[in-house]
């Protein structure tokens, strides 16, 4: 698992009618990590830089999509 990454166990409720998640992540950005911006820092093609949405490598945080994204959720019907 990546460094920017967390993990934590919420409460579960014995009472709580819907199926409970045991283990919930969330990202922490990396800019909290860099006090200040170093000289020199390594630095993506300009190409790059608007695919990652970053200049600099060292504040890239890659987005990681999280279940079905075809726009058919729960209450929509195909027609």
């Amino acid at each position: 698992m990546d460094s920017q990454y967390r993990v934590y166990f919420p409460y579960v409720s014995p009472f709580d009618p819907c199926p409970p998640q045991r283990v919930k992540t969330y990202v922490v950005p990396p800019e909290l990590f860099i006090q200040f911006q170093p000289p020199n820092l390594p630095q993506f093609s300009p190409r790059e830089a608007l695919f990652h949405g970053t200049l600099w490598p060292d504040l890239y945080s890659p987005y990681e999509g999280r279940g079905d994204r075809s726009g058919l959720g729960e209450g929509r019907r195909k027609k």
